[in-house]
């Protein structure tokens, strides 16, 4: 799935291009996606200006006077930006057409993306109005953390991936913020220290950063606005390194079921 860095990637990757255009129609070639997508969105936005691409999560966001386009890519989608001659692919579910010429494509082979629309502010969406802050936000820190895990018996590794507490900290990440900040996944959300908290807020941002420097996972169904994939995968730490050494003591990797998604770990660094 594109998590936060993938879809921060393609944002910076369609803004320049995009910010500024009108759009001068709406081409629906597939309305089923996760939810339907609005049969009257062409006369929602057409003759409308793109004011801005924000994001938000995992969620895009692309303003225009009346409201926002949102746009989600599910678990395998992807947007590219491509002239109206250019064929159509097996999937390529809908164009938003820009005065441009150019086309801004989603492609979702698994139809679990969404193209939504919302009057006014796009955070009064339901789907955006209970969103946690973003992890690379001056809200986001270990204070907040660890005021919100007081009352959390879960592992911390299901707190942190929860999008009420924190967006965009998907499996990937996860695994490899609580590995920097040398905790456990399974250990419970209340039973640990501040200081902790402090230093696995500051591994959640730094990964991310990092991940957003190198252009997003290598995943393999994502490629980024440009088509090409990202090249964070090779920096990664523990997650899908089952039974390799742990880059600091060298111990095999452990690979588990918690709260049914792989978990990755170094038992002997993580405590």
């Amino acid at each position: 799935m594109p998590e936060l860095p993938e879809v921060e990637t393609t944002r910076r990757g369609i803004a320049p291009h995009i910010v500024g255009q009108t759009i001068t129609g709406i081409v629906i070639r597939e309305p089923r996606l996760r939810w339907p997508v609005p049969a009257r969105l062409a006369e929602y936005v057409s003759n409308q200006r793109i004011e801005r691409v924000d994001r938000r999560g995992k969620y895009l966001l692309l303003e225009v006077e009346t409201g926002n386009v949102i746009v989600h890519l599910g678990m395998s989608g992807s947007l590219r930006l491509v002239t109206e001659e250019q064929s159509v692919r097996t999937h390529d579910h809908l164009d938003i057409c820009l005065g441009s010429g150019w086309r801004l494509r989603l492609n979702d082979p698994r139809r679990f993306g969404a193209v939504l629309w919302q009057t006014g502010h796009a955070l009064t969406h339901p789907l955006l109005k209970h969103l946690g802050p973003e992890p690379l936000g001056e809200d986001f820190t270990g204070e907040y953390l660890y005021h919100r895990a007081q009352e959390r018996r879960s592992s911390v590794k299901a707190f942190i991936m929860d999008h009420r507490i924190v967006v965009g900290v998907g499996n990937i990440y996860a695994s490899e913020s609580l590995f920097l900040s040398a905790i456990a996944p399974a250990r419970a959300a209340n039973r640990i220290a501040r200081h902790r908290y402090d230093q696995l807020a500051e591994a959640i941002r730094s990964v991310l950063e990092d991940a957003i420097e190198a252009g997003g996972t290598t995943l393999r169904d994502f490629v980024g606005s440009d088509g090409k994939p990202g090249y964070f995968r090779q920096h990664l730490r523990v997650y899908g390194r089952a039974n390799l050494p742990c880059p600091q003591c060298g111990d095999p990797i452990r690979v588990r079921r918690l709260a049914q998604r792989a978990t990755y770990d170094c038992p002997r660094c993580q405590h």
